[in-house]
């Protein structure tokens, strides 16, 4: 809650509270002696709820001390209770002899005005209680928040990181091969780097990215990975986007473009890619297919990291709101990954607020 929200409701309630006994007078009114022997019962009520407030509940309550938390309220509102009887005795023989003597109270009706008055004060020593504790969950939830979107994003950040060295790992030995039989190629190759680390080196570190611009990155690196493949190879690469505003966590996609040319390419067999990007108000859709021919167990390249990076970038920056299906599909010579993002507007503001 807001300070000054929070003073203003303090001092509306206490004002209300000590103006109070104005509102029971009849007839000819309250005299300012009157109010001041009645604003006792007020004043009593602060006392018990500050102290707990302040001092018993965050100190003794919170820290596990219950004992002595019921200890020192049922000494502090029993003894104030009693002392608010003694106190209107008092001022009543002191100012006003003639009510005082008009009725004297039974054993009986002494307990249960004494009893009320203590009930009065335990009601408001626990709902200072309540209202402190309260106030300490909340802030430790704001604490616990804010530790939570820090480890987040910090483990964001290192996934980023990580992915920078292992796809310029992949993508130069690509061009490393190039050089061995075709160096225009190769050159050309060089040149499609050069376009997509532009996009690592200025866009990579924001949050969140326009689609676009991840399309046009994704596209630069099929154009230099088609550069290495023989032309029996269909690759195809479709966009269908509703419109320019649709953004997206950078680089969540390239992995599996990667994965499609590494395990969908035969040097000697029929082979295909099929990537399809779709995306509207609501839903992001990366769609690729690819003809399935898996590396065989004495091949460690890649180890599979990218593809585990990818999986937990998704649980970070859209958990909940994200399906990952991947399948083999055709007997198993095709296979299918389609990751499908929904409500990215969200989770995008949410990547961002976390960011600043």
């Amino acid at each position: 809650m807001n300070k000054r929200l929070k003073y203003f409701l303090h001092v509306v309630f206490w004002a209300f509270m000590f103006l109070s006994p104005v509102t029971y007078a009849r007839g000819t009114g309250i005299s300012i002696t009157q109010y001041v022997m009645n604003c006792m019962s007020p004043l009593q009520m602060m006392v018990v709820f500050y102290i707990n407030y302040f001092w018993l509940a965050p100190y003794y309550y919170a820290a596990g001390k219950h004992r002595y938390f019921l200890l020192i309220n049922a000494v502090l509102v029993i003894s104030l209770g009693i002392g608010l009887h003694y106190w209107t005795d008092f001022t009543n023989d002191l100012f006003q002899p003639a009510l005082s003597n008009s009725r004297e109270l039974d054993n009986i009706e002494l307990f249960f005005f004494i009893l009320r008055d203590i009930i009065n004060l335990a009601i408001f020593a626990t709902a200072a209680t309540c209202i402190a504790l309260a106030q300490r969950w909340y802030w430790a939830e704001q604490a616990r928040s804010k530790a939570e979107a820090a480890r987040t994003d910090a483990e964001l950040s290192n996934l980023r990181n990580q992915i920078n060295p292992h796809f310029l790992l992949n993508t130069l030995n690509n061009i490393y091969a190039l050089t061995a039989f075709d160096t225009d190629k190769a050159q050309e190759a060089i040149r499609e780097l050069s376009n997509m680390l532009r996009h690592i080196l200025y866009d990579y570190q924001q949050p969140a990215v326009p689609l676009d611009d991840e399309v046009e990155f994704i596209r630069n690196y099929v154009k230099l990975m088609k550069l290495r493949l023989p032309e029996s190879v269909k690759v195809t690469f479709d966009v269908h986007a509703a419109n320019s505003d649709i953004t997206i966590a950078p680089m969540i996609f390239i992995s599996l473009v990667e994965n499609a040319f590494k395990h969908g390419v035969s040097p000697t067999e029929p082979s295909f890619i099929r990537i399809l990007i779709e995306a509207d108000e609501q839903n992001i859709i990366c769609d690729i297919r690819n003809s399935n021919y898996p590396k065989p167990a004495s091949d460690h390249s890649g180890h599979g990291i990218g593809l585990q990076q990818i999986q937990r970038r998704l649980e970070l920056a859209y958990f909940e709101h994200y399906t990952w299906t991947k399948e083999l599909v055709t007997n198993g010579k095709v296979y299918h990954s389609r990751i499908h993002i929904t409500d990215w507007k969200e989770s995008n503001s949410k990547l961002r607020n976390e960011d600043k």
